[in-house]
């Protein structure tokens, strides 16, 4: 068996085959890598009759100093995990490719399950068990990071998915959490819609972040970012932007329609009561017209505020955003937020449900909400993100985790040394 360069287009043909397809093993990732400083190799392992057996796309970046380089797999390699024989011969093979290119190590993360959980984040009796794929790697020299409970890895280790493949829009209802629904509804009857962006709409998406970021309190990055990941991924079809607006005029005439088949109610109830067409309980009659007259109150108190918020911000203010990535088998939510101003419509429930329907209605197999963590407890300040996707049915995906296969120990532990040291100088500068 050998290995050598490929093409990107050798590379897609076999990671689409592949059950770990990922954005992350593509040429539009390897070019948005470029922009920060990763080289990039594409390399396939082939059999006897020339048959494309295992592959990965490979980042390379120069650690500064020593003039030697790191080297990464995104989610890969892209291989059959159980094969020992063949993981062993190409791990032979790859540490040589990586060594003649001055690679100090290749660090994984595969896009492999580690074992199957239930929406809860419990085992599922008898479920997928891939713990003979850690163990493969730990044979082989790979070093294991462990199973983090917390978001502190390069991808997400733990992740919340729907399956929606030979689902109807009416079974995925059913198993999303009443609220959800409830919300749902109520974001239809507001006037919430979404719609797709395009680039030079990006700004727009950029506002979201920026809001949320100050919010959250996390840095956002630039505009550039964002145009560099439109230019390298949505032209091959991997990167959509949905953003949620709310149509203030839409809201008013929904709600006058509530308003009118309340009146015609009322009138209706009335005048079978007043002509005695049909016999009414006093109690309940009088019961029932002084509730629909308060929400006809309530309504048109509704109709006022909302009058002042399109005074405010406008006919059709904008709500939130996410940028999905949707390649192989599933649609992905890599990232999103909200403007705080307007966070009484919950926009990302209706945001997240264009994006199921996406997948259902174009035959992918599943949706998944990306990161979350694996501490389900009480006490954990992160369980709110869960719980918000969890609230749509699904499952708790965990996934195997990090590995570093080391090419020369020294220069490996003299990096990892003078990464932590250079991380806390930066904090304390901070």
């Amino acid at each position: 068996m050998k290995l050598r360069e490929i093409s990107f287009k050798e590379l897609e043909k076999f990671v689409l085959n592949s059950n770990e397809a990922t954005f992350h093993q593509t040429k539009g990732w390897a070019k948005l890598k470029e922009h920060n400083g990763w080289k990039h190799y594409v390399v396939g392992f082939f059999d006897d009759n020339n048959t494309i057996k295992a592959s990965s796309l490979l980042l390379a970046k120069k650690v500064p100093i020593i003039k030697k380089y790191m080297f990464y797999s995104p989610r890969g390699f892209v291989i059959d995990y159980h094969d020992f024989t063949l993981l062993k011969e190409f791990t032979l093979q790859i540490k040589k490719f990586v060594k003649d290119k001055n690679g100090i190590f290749i660090k994984i993360d595969p896009y492999v399950m580690y074992k199957e959980r239930d929406i809860n984040g419990d085992l599922v009796k008898e479920g997928i068990d891939n713990s003979e794929v850690v163990n493969n790697l730990k044979k082989l020299g790979y070093k294991h990071f462990g199973f983090n409970l917390m978001q502190d890895s390069l991808q997400p280790r733990w992740m919340h998915t729907i399956t929606v493949k030979d689902k109807s829009i009416d079974e995925l209802m059913k198993s999303m959490d009443p609220k959800t629904r409830q919300i749902l509804r109520k974001n239809e009857r507001l006037g919430v819609k979404v719609r797709e962006i395009s680039r030079d709409e990006l700004p727009i998406f950029k506002k979201i972040m920026q809001h949320t970021g100050e919010r959250r309190e996390f840095i956002d990055r630039p505009l550039s970012y964002y145009e560099n990941m439109w230019d390298s991924l949505h032209d091959d079809g991997i990167l959509k932007i949905l953003i949620a607006e709310v149509d203030f005029d839409e809201e008013i005439k929904n709600t006058e329609k509530e308003i009118k088949i309340l009146e015609d109610s009322i009138k209706e109830r009335r005048e079978k009561y007043e002509n005695k067409t049909v016999p009414m309980n006093e109690k309940k009659y009088h019961s029932k017209q002084e509730f629909e007259k308060n929400e006809i109150k309530r309504l048109k108190n509704n109709i006022e505020k909302t009058i002042d918020m399109r005074k405010k911000y406008g006919e059709k203010p904008i709500l939130g955003g996410i940028l999905f990535l949707i390649y192989g088998k599933e649609v992905l939510s890599l990232y999103g937020g909200s403007k705080a101003e307007l966070m009484n419509f919950q926009s990302a429930y209706t945001l997240h449900f264009a994006g199921i329907k996406y997948a259902l209605e174009n035959g992918y197999d599943t949706y998944n909400f990306y990161g979350i963590t694996g501490d389900f407890s009480e006490k954990n300040p992160l369980l709110g993100l869960y719980l918000f996707k969890k609230s749509f049915g699904g499952q708790v995906v965990e996934l195997i985790g990090e590995f570093d296969l080391i090419i020369n120990s020294f220069w490996y532990y003299a990096y990892k040394f003078s990464f932590k040291l250079y991380h806390k100088i930066k904090n304390i500068k901070r």
